[in-house]
């Protein structure tokens, strides 16, 4: 348990995320008193929050909402010492079907986070970015001085969600830090993003239904990229900052693909499907982090390597394959 965490009053937006839930789980684990705000339904629907122990749940402060609500968020601030903002539609072919709810979202949800958290006088606002604000590489591997390309409407609505943090910390003060994961993955992961999708249909199809794999990623497995979140909060002096959270590996899809099939060790074949192809100018063909800055103000360091990540990954969908539609097409 750290110190730092003990009783600290903390908000998770997008806690019934992939990386927001084993983000709380990791927060109550350290003693924080956490309040898990997550995407409000009818049907109140904690996300994978849900998958997470029930000593977990019993300890959180669960509040249902929109970030589009400027009530809501100032609310659901109100009181806490740090806030991690996770919340945001994060798929990209979603983006291409519907750009206006993805903005709304990604930017004024974002704006909304950023108010409130000047109105409650944070301590520290972690925003997250995402790597698909580089586009494909000009230059290898990608520093935090990369030019910003928005190839896709989501890639787009995470830059200026950037760049109004950026300019919250100029123009206020606001003390606020900019994490920018790399292809994170593993357990509870959905199947939208390409390693679970290609593990559930290689655990029980005939063949792997995929988009481009010539494409190259940075995978970095979800407890490194928890862990980067919370040094992220607790270290000092680093407000205004830009932090890339990668590994400093890449892989190409197509050998990505062949390493997963050797795991599950079934006779698979792969397929390329053309409604998992993105817009050909809208194709991120290679992403290939530079973590110095992590390393070097965050002491942050890529713990699992992709064999053991992909291990544990494979292992928990291969116990959980009820909760996928393998082989159906998810954005």
């Amino acid at each position: 348990m750290n110190p730092f965490w003990h009783e600290k009053k903390v908000l998770v937006t997008g806690a019934g995320g992939f990386i927001g839930s084993h983000l709380v789980e990791q927060l109550v684990a350290q003693g924080a008193r956490v309040r898990a705000f997550v995407r409000y339904n009818s049907r109140a629907d904690l996300g994978l929050l849900k998958l997470t122990p029930p000593e977990i749940r019993s300890q959180l402060e669960i509040i249902g909402g929109d970030l589009r609500d400027e009530h809501a968020v100032r609310k659901a601030i109100e009181g806490c010492q740090v806030v991690l903002h996770l919340g945001a539609l994060i798929s990209i072919p979603y983006s291409y079907y519907h750009p206006v709810e993805v903005a709304q979202t990604n930017l004024i949800g974002t704006l909304n986070v950023l108010n409130a958290c000047r109105e409650a006088g944070v301590e520290r606002l972690v925003h997250t970015s995402t790597s698909e604000v580089y586009g494909t590489a000009r230059q290898v591997p990608i520093s935090e001085t990369h030019p910003l390309q928005g190839q896709s409407p989501y890639s787009a609505s995470k830059i200026g969600a950037d760049k109004l943090a950026e300019s919250f910390h100029c123009a206020f003060g606001l003390p606020v830090v900019i994490l920018r994961p790399f292809n994170t993955y593993g357990p509870r992961q959905s199947a939208r993003a390409v390693i679970p999708a290609v593990i559930t249909q290689a655990l029980t199809l005939p063949v792997i239904k995929l988009g481009n794999v010539q494409t190259t990623r940075d995978f970095t497995f979800v407890q490194d990229t928890v862990n980067g979140f919370l040094l992220a909060a607790q270290t000092a002096g680093i407000e205004g900052k830009t932090i890339n959270l990668g590994t400093g590996s890449e892989i190409r899809i197509a050998d990505l693909v062949e390493k997963i099939i050797a795991k599950v060790n079934r006779p698979v074949q792969i397929q390329v499907e053309e409604q998992r192809l993105r817009p050909e100018a809208s194709e991120v063909y290679r992403l290939l982090s530079d973590n110095s800055q992590a390393k070097q103000v965050l002491g942050w360091f890529p713990q699992v390597n992709l064999d053991d990540g992909l291990d544990q990954t494979i292992t928990w969908i291969r116990q959980h394959l009820d909760l996928y539609r393998v082989g159906v097409y998810e954005f």
